[in-house]
C-alpha cells in the first residue's frame, strides 16, 4: 500500500490474524468498481490488473470473499431417523457481478458449487470443501 498510494498504514492485531488499512480518496483511481452506490446496483467488473492478479492467485481472491461475505457451517441433515452432518462453505452477496466473480474462480480451481437462490451460493461436496479449508483458512 505504501508503494502504491498510501502515506500511512495501520496494521491492527486480532486473533489468528493482522488486519491491515490505509486510507486515501485516491483508492477508487485504483478500483474502479469501487463508487457510490450499493454494490448490486451497479456493474462490479475487475480491471485488467486485477484479472491477472486473480488469475494467478485465485486462492487469495476467494478467501477475501468468504472472509467478507461467507461462512462456513455445518450442514445437519435427518433421513429415517439419523442425522448427517458434514461441513460446507456458503457465499452471500446481492451483486450478481461479485456472485459471478466468485463462481469463475470457483470454476478455475475446480471447486463444485450450486445457487441455493439468486445471492448465495454453496459448496458441499467433500472434494470441494476440502479444497476451501486450504485456500480459505479461518476468520479472523
Amino acid at each position: 500500500m505504501l508503494r502504491v498510494l498510501a502515506t500511512k498504514v495501520q496494521r491492527v492485531n486480532r486473533e489468528g490474524c493482522v488486519a491491515v488499512q490505509s486510507y486515501s480518496q485516491h483508492w477508487p483511481c485504483l478500483f474502479p468498481q469501487h463508487g457510490p452506490g450499493r454494490k448490486h446496483e451497479r456493474p462490479i467488473r475487475l480491471a485488467g490488473w486485477q484479472q491477472r492478479i486473480a488469475d494467478e492467485e485465485p486462492g487469495n481472491l476467494l478467501r477475501g470473499l468468504f472472509h467478507s461475505d461467507g461462512c462456513r457451517t455445518e450442514n445437519r441433515v435427518v433421513r429415517n431417523g439419523t442425522t448427517y452432518r458434514y461441513p460446507r462453505y456458503m457465499f452471500a452477496n446481492e451483486s450478481a457481478d461479485i456472485m459471478s466473480i466468485c463462481q469463475r474462480t470457483l470454476d478455475r480451481i475446480d471447486v463444485p458449487w450450486r445457487m441455493c437462490r439468486p445471492n448465495l451460493l454453496s459448496v458441499a461436496r467433500r472434494n470441494g470443501v476440502a479444497v476451501l479449508d486450504q485456500v480459505v483458512g479461518a476468520k479472523c
